[in-house]
């Protein structure tokens, strides 16, 4: 945010989703300033009218969406990055602010190139020094054909002193209105604080003149370190074949075709045919031959009054194409329905849902064999117990050998990573980073989290029927004990989510799971098959003793009917509970899937989502920066 804030643009919010936090203030575009650079509104005396539409609104839209971009996404760039495309936007305001009805010009090239014979042929006074010691031209020196033009030198760093002006009612004068000519030192120069001076004004000027000579035009120091990096600057620039005099015969034109050559394998459009580029021409500054050419070019170049806009619609451009490896990416980045479901299903596997949902089945068989048992059964099972050490309390609910316990975690932090990487797949190499980050953050608690509900769904507490626990605490203790809050940030929602997906969990108070209605009816039947066993066994002994008349038959077919049913009605529970069972199973095992995905979504997955919705909004800006040339998929 250093860059963006060091020129005075808007704040803007880093939470979940950066938004713009007031609206446009009013219809005016950039403050204006006169024709002296002093200020003023935009529509004010040094505003030229057309600034507001065509190019120059194109130009406003795109540098808003670049303020923009770098608002939402400055916490995640290198601080060099977002500092490049401040410097752009710094540069943009302040070119804006000065006089719109100048164009500023600078005559570069290499020594003995004849810049400032060029400079001083264009204005019919000797503005610059010419002659053969080297280099002639040690500082920056201006030549404006209007009044108006100190703001722009001042920015330009040219005292008032090194301005000169052309000659009064000299030919071109009218035609070049507006026009400020800049002899720069050679580019080539040994001194280098000279070629720094030409550096620094080539990054503020409106257009450029490159002058090159036959013998010079084809300078590998030219071409790599200028023209070709400034190739998408081609609309403002004018390269210059000078000294033709030298030359005999078709030659001018076939060092012409040549220049022409590079300039294309430099990727420096031509523009020639009507289409928009680098002007050409080939002119000889000592004897003027081809001298009215380049007067006519520079003033149809100054009148249209579009310099400055394409200038700095081409910075755009280059800081554009400087920040699209950290905005545009391979293929198509998110995350998909497919990637969410196999992230739920290693959280329920980590969980253990399937383990815990047969647990709750053999509870609940558990629990119809000791209602509907025998009781001479279950009193054998009691007097096994007493027998078994440690074993006294039975089988513990679905707990899980203490080796398990880090192995479920480490599934947890693979299934994080996982889906962390198909989330950042295809991202920007930032942006992929930023969703990691995300997702590890989430992830701090996320085992804990699932660790309670894993614990409440195996070892449920008292609650009730539909009261929206998870084993019998509302919500689970996720949401109330991770990150040290009640139900706060991630961990609360994941709470709720576990209590939404909780339903009745409880089951019947001791945490028995719940009994079906036919259960009573079994209980009542295993219960006369006790009594049958016993009215018989006291019948036999009724009549063993003599109290009773001696028939054998009768109390023997009671007691028999009482130990046969007895099982049959057993056997008959246990086959009627297989059904329920596995409901229940199957039910258990459904909440404690649905409430570690609510957990997982809430610590993981939203903040992925918020991530990715953050890059689909640069990606939308970036393309309104680039011009419309991406398409955004």
């Amino acid at each position: 945010m250093t860059a963006v804030n060091a020129v005075g643009q808007r704040k803007w919010d880093d939470g979940l989703i950066a938004r713009r936090a007031a609206a446009e203030g009013g219809a005016g575009g950039e403050p204006g300033g006169g024709e002296d650079g002093s200020g003023g509104g935009s529509k004010g005396p040094g505003r030229d009218p057309r600034d507001g539409g065509g190019e120059g609104a194109a130009l406003k839209v795109r540098l808003d969406a670049l303020r923009d971009l770098l608002g939402l996404s400055a916490t995640r760039l290198d601080p060099p990055v977002v500092a490049e495309a401040g410097r752009v936007l710094a540069e943009a305001a302040a070119r804006q602010r000065l006089s719109s009805r100048h164009t500023v010009i600078a005559i570069a090239g290499a020594t003995g190139s004849g810049k400032s014979t060029l400079i001083n042929a264009l204005a019919g006074v000797p503005v610059s020094e010419t002659g053969l010691r080297r280099p002639t031209t040690a500082a920056p020196i201006a030549c404006a054909w209007s009044e108006g033009a100190a703001g722009l030198l001042d920015r330009l760093g040219i005292p008032g002193r090194l301005c000169r002006r052309p000659l009064a009612g000299g030919d071109g004068d009218e035609a070049l209105r507006g026009l400020v000519l800049v002899d720069l030192p050679d580019h080539d120069s040994a001194l280098t604080a000279h070629r720094d001076q030409v550096d620094r004004v080539l990054g503020l000027v409106d257009g450029v003149i490159w002058v090159v000579d036959p013998e010079k035009y084809a300078d590998a120091a030219l071409h790599e370190r200028y023209l070709r990096p400034l190739a998408g600057h081609a609309e403002v620039t004018f390269v210059v074949l000078n000294q033709i005099d030298r030359l005999l015969g078709d030659t001018t034109d076939q060092v012409l075709d040549d220049l022409r050559r590079l300039l294309d394998e430099d990727g420096v459009a031509l523009g020639e045919h009507g289409e928009p580029g680098a002007t050409v021409l080939a002119l000889s500054a000592l004897t003027g031959e081809g001298l009215p050419e380049l007067r006519e070019a520079l003033g149809t170049f100054v009148r249209g009054h579009q310099a400055a806009t394409r200038r700095l619609s081409a910075d755009v451009d280059a800081a554009a194409t400087r920040l699209r490896p950290v905005y545009v990416g391979e293929g198509r980045p998110g995350l998909g329905e497919r990637s969410r479901e196999d992230f739920t299903a290693r959280l329920a596997v980590a969980v253990g849902a399937a383990a815990a949902g047969e647990a709750a089945e053999r509870a609940w068989r558990r629990n119809a064999g000791r209602a509907c048992g025998t009781p001479w059964l279950r009193l054998w099972r009691w007097y096994e117990r007493l027998r078994t050490p440690g074993a006294g309390g039975g089988e513990p609910a679905g707990s899980a050998p203490l080796e398990e316990e880090p192995t479920a975690r480490q599934r947890v932090e693979h299934a994080v990573r996982v889906v962390a990487e198909e989330a950042a797949h295809g991202l920007p190499a930032p942006w992929a980073q930023a969703v990691r980050e995300a997702a590890a953050r989430g992830a701090r608690g996320l085992p804990e989290a699932l660790d309670e509900l894993a614990a409440d769904a195996r070892a449920p507490r008292p609650g009730g029927k539909g009261d929206g626990t998870a084993g019998g605490k509302p919500g689970g203790t996720a949401g109330g004990t991770v990150g040290g809050k009640p139900g706060g940030g991630a961990a609360g929602a994941a709470g709720a989510a576990g209590k939404r997906a909780g339903g009745k969990a409880g089951g019947r108070p001791g945490g028995l799971p719940p009994r079906p209605a036919w259960w009573p009816v079994a209980v009542l039947s295993q219960a006369s098959m006790t009594l049958l066993q016993v009215f018989g066994a006291l019948w036999l002994a009724g009549q063993i003793a003599g109290v009773l008349e001696p028939r054998l038959l009768p109390p023997v077919l009671v007691m028999l009917a009482g130990i046969v049913g007895g099982p049959l009605v057993e056997w008959a529970c246990v086959a009627a509970a297989r059904g329920p069972a596995r409901r229940y199973g199957q039910e258990t095992e459904r909440r404690l899937r649905e409430a570690a995905a609510g957990c997982g979504r809430a610590m993981v997955l939203d903040p992925i989502a918020t991530e990715l919705m953050r890059y689909r909004e640069v990606r939308e800006q970036y393309a309104t920066v680039s011009g419309g040339r991406l398409t955004t998929r």
